[in-house]
């Protein structure tokens, strides 16, 4: 073996298919691109994220583009050092001074140019000093802000409702659903039987209420196989069993015959 007699494994290596050369080689005509066609012309590179030309979705879907949410709450904001300036320079109709406590709202702030208009909600802020008493009626105040007011000897009152937090669930049975309807169902069936159970009992007193007339059992007639007529027969039955003498073996009893109460006549 030689350097000059190495050859790559049968397979490895394939020669580039030829095409355009003619229909007998197999790749002749439209060379394997198709009949016509975008990707048939010359230049062809579609890549990968193409769409055809409509909106990509990398653009349609909302991220990194803006989204605006329409439920949001868009506040006005005031800073309370401005508000407090202001307030200081006689701007909101009253003059500022430490016996006067000026009562500052939407429609205050907005006659003094602090907002645009009262319509939409105001939030103050915590950003400068408070150096008298204000009384402040807004729809949310931040915690610095709130603090600083509250500490000047001022007032705060927010319009904004608080969110109120949503009862516990008492368990995952809720109303309407098959558990409370298999419990009213039972309790139903509990009530009823309970109902049953009071209307037996009141016919069971009244029975034993109402007085029982008295019969005579010599009165009462007899039926076929009564009991009256069972227990004449047991008792005669007895009568005619003798005691044995001692020393006889004693005989064993034989069964007593029941008399039939039918009586039969011979013609």
């Amino acid at each position: 073996m030689k350097l000059h007699d190495l050859r790559p494994a049968a397979g490895s290596r394939r020669e580039r298919t030829r095409v355009g050369r003619g229909i007998a080689a197999g790749k002749g005509k439209t060379a394997g691109r198709g009949t016509k066609g975008q990707k048939a012309r010359a230049g062809a590179s579609i890549p990968a994220w193409f769409e055809g030309g409509q909106t990509p979705i990398h653009i349609r879907v909302p991220k990194l583009r803006g989204f605006k949410n329409r439920f949001k709450i868009q506040y006005q904001v005031v800073n309370i050092g401005t508000i407090d300036e202001y307030a200081t320079a006689g701007r909101f109709g009253v003059e500022g001074g430490k016996s006067d406590v000026p009562t500052i709202n939407a429609e205050v702030l907005e006659a003094a140019g602090l907002i645009g208009s009262s319509e939409r909600p105001v939030k103050v802020l915590g950003q400068g000093d408070v150096s008298q008493k204000l009384f402040i009626a807004a729809d949310l105040f931040s915690n610095s802000a709130k603090s600083k007011i509250e500490a000047a000897g001022g007032f705060v009152q927010a319009l904004a409702p608080e969110k109120v937090a949503a009862p516990e669930k008492a368990g995952k049975a809720g109303k309407g659903s098959k558990a409370d309807k298999e419990a009213k169902a039972d309790s139903g069936a509990k009530a009823g039987k309970a109902d049953a159970a009071e209307a037996t009992e009141e016919t069971t007193a009244g029975a034993a209420a109402e007085p029982q007339p008295d019969v005579d059992a010599s009165d009462a007639p007899e039926s076929e196989g009564s009991a009256t007529q069972a227990v004449a027969v047991d008792a005669s039955s007895e009568a005619d069993a003798e005691e044995p003498a001692p020393g006889e073996p004693i005989a064993e009893a034989k069964p007593a015959r029941r008399r039939s109460s039918k009586t039969t006549t011979e013609e």
